[in-house]
């Protein structure tokens, strides 16, 4: 499947930041400057627990993400240099993947403030035993209300349209989660090898939770159904309603298939708060045709 790198690129001045002294941990929230009805603070459920570790205390006041150019010593408190946080999704029809009336969650992704991106980092340690540290770790995540845990979400939502979940899972963390400053094992007190990956792995599937991109396109009567188009504005107009701001989205010739949602984060990735931003260098155009847009079923 292409990528949608491959397929947008984007472009502007990279905004100047720097790690600050630190941040209060506060409860995962995302919110939206622009939204009128801005997204409420994800519950402790949702948030998850693994960051029981991380004791950084820091100011209410923290500089979001990509909006700082004061230097300041503690990196553990602002995400430096990836400061725009992307929350991918995906829609794969060919083979189907995932539930028919839900996308999937692809990544959560540290850009750089000027849309560039790192990879395979050296922020935190690689790790080849994902679904192990997860499992080891689902004991002490608890659940209320017959949620299932977090792997087990993860097994529903989170899966690649090829090869095995635990492959796929390893990619992301090695690859996105450690280009992340603040899941440095030095951010955490009593540090245990995984406390990171737990982190990581909450903190995206709980943003994912947020953001629905099948029920805001359905709100706006897009639905998959064969034999039926729409166009790019009418999409991005129905996934600007999530977040308040614009969505890129990707195709694959005239099939959408991926959408993306841009974050800055106030604090850590473990405790701060997500703020949605317009995507750097475009306005949620990605790789789309203007029309002639098909949503398969899956």
């Amino acid at each position: 499947m292409p990528s949608l790198r491959s397929l947008s690129s984007f472009a502007s001045g990279l905004l100047s930041q720097v790690p600050l002294l630190s941040q209060s941990r506060q409860p995962f929230s995302i919110s939206s400057p622009q939204s009128q009805s801005p997204f409420p603070p994800v519950n402790s459920l949702q948030a998850g627990v693994g960051v029981s570790n991380f004791e950084h205390t820091c100011p209410i006041n923290s500089p979001t993400s990509c909006h700082n150019s004061t230097a300041f010593p503690d990196s553990c408190c602002f995400i430096y240099p990836g400061g725009q946080l992307l929350q991918t999704q995906f829609w794969d029809t060919g083979p189907s993947i995932g539930p028919s009336d839900s996308w999937t969650l692809h990544g959560l992704w540290p850009d750089l403030c000027d849309g560039s991106y790192p990879t395979f980092c050296t922020q935190a340690p690689m790790y080849h035993n994902i679904t192990a540290i997860l499992s080891s770790a689902s004991s002490s995540l608890s659940t209320s209300n017959n949620e299932p845990s977090l792997l087990e979400y993860m097994k529903t939502y989170w899966l690649p349209n090829r090869g095995s979940p635990d492959s796929f899972w390893e990619h992301e963390w090695n690859k996105h989660g450690t280009c992340v400053n603040t899941l440095a094992p030095g951010c955490y007190s009593s540090y245990t090898p995984g406390s990171e990956v737990v982190d990581y792995f909450t903190r995206a599937v709980a943003l994912f939770k947020e953001l629905d991109t099948y029920k805001a396109l359905a709100a706006k009567g897009i639905v998959p159904v064969w034999g039926k188009t729409y166009t790019r504005a009418e999409i991005l107009d129905a996934l600007k309603a999530v977040t308040g701001q614009d969505v890129v989205i990707g195709c694959r010739g005239r099939v959408i298939n991926q959408a993306w949602y841009s974050f800055n984060v106030k604090g850590s990735l473990q405790g701060g708060e997500f703020i949605a931003t317009e995507p750097v260098g475009k306005s949620g155009r990605g790789g789309c045709p203007e029309r002639g847009i098909r949503y398969l079923p899956k």
